[in-house]
C-alpha cells in the first residue's frame, strides 16, 4: 500500500467481515485513539450472506504526519477481532490502470478524457491492444501503446503473458478491458480476480456475436443499454458493478442504435471505475456493494 501523507490529506478506510454486534463502535474508537475525525461514514450489512460492509473517509485532528501509522496501529486488534479485509488508502490517489482495447474507441476515449480532466482518479501507464486502431487515441493523450497481434492460440497466451508483465512491473491495481473483443483464459481470470473490469452492451446474452445493434434493430427492441461487471471464467458473467438502459423505439435506425449504445457503454464502464478508484465498490459474494 502505497500512502503519502501529508497535512490534509484525508484517509479511505474500507472493510467488510461477517456481521455482528459492537462493529461500528470498535471502528470509531480506533479512529478517535489514532486522532482522526469521521467525515464520510457509509455502511451496509448483507443478510443473504451475512457479511457488514463499510467505508470511512477520515481526517487527521492532530499529528497529521503520523496518523496514518497511528490509525493502522489503532486497526490492527480490531480487524484481527473480527477477523476483518481492510483496506487504507488515501483519497484521491490515482489508481494505476491498464486498459486493454481492440478496434472500437468510444470508452478508451472517454476514460483518458475524463482523466485528463480529473474527473477520473486513474493513471493510465500503458494501452495495450490486439489492434492497431486507438493509437491514435493514445497519441493525443501522451499514453504509451502497445499493438501485439492475437491471430492464434500461441498469440493469445503471448498476449496474455505480456498483461501480467505489465501488471508486475507497473504495479497496476485496475485492468480495464475498455471493448477489447477478446475472451481471457481461466487463468489469467484467475490472475486478475476482483482488479478486472469489462464492458457490454446490455442485449446479452440475447444477440450474440457480429451487429448486434442490427440483430436489435430487426427484433423492434425498445430499451438499449451497457453492463459493466467484474471479469471471470463464466463468460460476461461476473459480478454487476453497473448497469444503465436508454429507450428506443421504431424509428432509431442500426447506426443511430450503436451510436446510443456506445454512449450509453462508455458512461457506464467510467461509472464502474470511478467506483473502484474511489474505493467505493466491495464484493459480497456474485454481488457487489457500491458506497455511491
Amino acid at each position: 500500500m502505497n500512502v503519502t501523507t501529508t497535512t490534509g490529506t484525508q484517509w479511505v478506510l474500507t472493510l467488510s467481515c461477517i456481521d455482528g454486534p459492537g462493529i461500528v463502535h470498535a471502528i470509531s474508537g480506533a479512529v478517535v485513539s489514532a486522532g482522526g475525525n469521521i467525515v464520510e461514514s457509509q455502511q451496509f450489512a448483507s443478510h443473504d450472506t451475512g457479511r457488514f460492509f463499510m467505508r470511512l473517509q477520515v481526517e487527521a485532528v492532530a499529528q497529521p504526519v503520523t496518523f496514518e501509522q497511528r490509525f493502522s496501529d489503532a486497526l490492527t486488534p480490531v480487524t484481527a477481532r473480527y477477523n476483518m479485509t481492510w483496506r487504507l488508502d488515501t483519497v484521491g490517489r490515482p489508481t494505476r490502470t491498464l486498459l486493454l482495447a481492440s478496434t472500437a474507441t468510444h470508452c478508451v476515449n472517454d476514460l483518458l478524457y475524463r482523466q485528463r480532466t480529473g474527473q477520473l482518479p486513474i493513471e493510465v501507464p500503458l494501452i495495450l491492444s490486439n489492434h492497431e486502431t486507438v493509437r491514435d487515441i493514445a497519441d493525443f493523450y501522451g499514453i504509451p501503446f502497445e499493438h501485439r497481434v492475437v491471430d492464434g492460440p500461441a498469440a493469445k497466451a503471448a498476449f496474455e503473458a505480456r498483461v501480467l508483465e505489465i501488471v508486475e512491473e507497473e504495479q497496476i491495481e485496475l485492468v480495464v478491458l475498455a471493448r477489447y473483443m477478446q475472451i481471457l483464459s481461466p487463468e489469467l481470470c484467475a490472475a486478475l480476480q476482483g482488479r478486472a473490469i469489462n464492458i457490454h452492451h446490455s442485449f446479452l446474452p440475447g444477440f450474440k456475436g457480429a451487429n448486434p445493434y442490427r440483430q436489435a434493430h430487426a427484433r423492434g427492441v425498445k430499451l438499449i443499454g451497457a453492463t459493466a461487471h467484474f471479469v471471470t471464467t463464466d463468460l460476461d458473467e461476473g459480478p454487476i458493478i453497473e448497469q444503465d438502459v436508454a429507450r428506443v423505439d421504431h424509428s432509431y435506425t442500426p447506426e443511430r442504435l450503436q451510436q446510443l449504445g456506445q454512449d450509453e457503454e462508455a458512461r457506464t464502464l467510467r461509472r464502474a471505475v470511478t467506483w473502484f478508484a474511489e474505493n467505493r465498490l466491495l464484493l459480497d459474494g456474485d454481488r457487489t456493494i457500491i458506497f455511491r
